[in-house]
């Protein structure tokens, strides 16, 4: 079952939460991180930055929330530009990093207080905020003890309420569930859910965690190599991609030419992608399919080692637009993508 919250009632003439066109960064080495990035979050939505690891997300949030500065473009949060006032940026949001910033020695309550003062929250107010988050996200039995005997969990469960302390307008998760434990993560998406339901905060998740963009998130754009290759609504981005999808695995490689001359116009199928010894096609029914496609495959003098037919995918989806299946871009070793001709071919 999801855990998606709903949307927010939405303005047309309301100006978007955050709003950036064209940025560009290039680190030294001449590595470029972002490659004409442009963003458009309504107000009281989860937006998810989907991608692997690389693809450019941190560096998208970092220079959103006054960390970086861009090469070239503009961006606003808030309704603010983040190059001419950041000061007015950062009071707007909350940032929840990668890596922890608690202060491992005090205290979780002892941290919040901190954060509140840091934001001119003062006396009883904000005690009164540390103990509302403390509860909310269930620390308040270890409020008093030192965060460097947190469980991983109970740490994020921590940080969120950290970037909370001064009720922002938007909240920005880098990877929030990162290194957590299977209970832990689904622990913390159902808080995110909440988060966005019951305060109507705007909320942008960056995730290399397909199904967690696809349970929290309203709207996603999928990053690759330093830009968006398509934005939708996971069910938008699924519903594009019609009928099953089929992937096989060569024993052998096989001819490349050959295996999609072979695939390419077969009665039902829709698209063929050939990467190396993987192959995936699209097809009206995949379990109907799957018996004519190894007869064509073992035509073509390529054996099959295992074939799998499954309902559409984020991770179809990002295989479709960025022309190589998610797994592999996580990895630093992937091949070159194969891109997807038109007509169903590789090019």
């Amino acid at each position: 079952m999801s855990t998606r919250a709903p949307a927010a009632a939405r303005n047309s003439t309301r100006a978007p939460a955050v709003a950036a066109r064209n940025l560009i960064k290039t680190y030294p080495g001449d590595v470029t991180a972002l490659r004409g990035m442009d963003l458009g979050i309504e107000a009281g939505t989860v937006f998810g930055l989907l991608g692997p690891n690389g693809a450019g997300k941190s560096t998208t949030v970092k220079i959103l929330t006054t960390l970086a500065r861009p090469d070239s473009g503009t961006a606003t949060v808030a309704g603010h530009d983040v190059l001419r006032h950041p000061d007015r940026v950062r009071r707007a949001i909350g940032v929840v990093a990668q890596k922890s910033g608690a202060d491992p020695v005090a205290t979780g309550r002892e941290n919040l207080l901190l954060q509140g003062r840091l934001y001119g929250m003062r006396g009883a107010a904000v005690k009164r905020r540390a103990d509302e988050l403390l509860d909310r996200f269930d620390l308040a039995d270890a409020g008093d003890r030192q965060v460097k005997g947190y469980s991983g969990g109970m740490q994020r469960r921590l940080d969120v309420a950290l970037g909370l302390v001064h009720r922002p307008e938007v909240l920005f998760l880098d990877e929030p569930t990162t290194g957590l434990d299977p209970e832990a993560r689904t622990a913390m998406w159902e808080e995110i859910a909440r988060l966005a339901g019951d305060e109507g905060l705007t909320i942008v998740l960056t995730t290399h965690y397909l199904e967690e963009a696809d349970r929290l998130a309203e709207r996603i754009a999928i990053v690759d190599r330093g830009r968006i290759v398509v934005e939708g609504t996971p069910d938008e981005l699924k519903g594009e991609l019609r009928g099953d999808a089929v992937h096989m695995e060569l024993r052998a490689g096989g001819d490349t030419g050959a295996v999609t001359t072979a695939l390419t116009g077969l009665p039902g199928v829709h698209e063929v992608l050939v990467d190396g010894g993987r192959v995936s096609v699209r097809a009206e029914d995949g379990a109907a399919a799957v018996p004519v496609l190894l007869a064509a495959l073992e035509r073509a003098g390529a054996a099959v080692a295992a074939a799998t037919v499954a309902r559409p995918s984020l991770d179809d989806v990002y295989l479709r637009y960025a022309g190589r299946r998610f797994s592999e871009a996580e990895s630093a070793e992937a091949r070159p993508a194969a891109v997807p001709t038109p007509a169903g071919g590789t090019r």
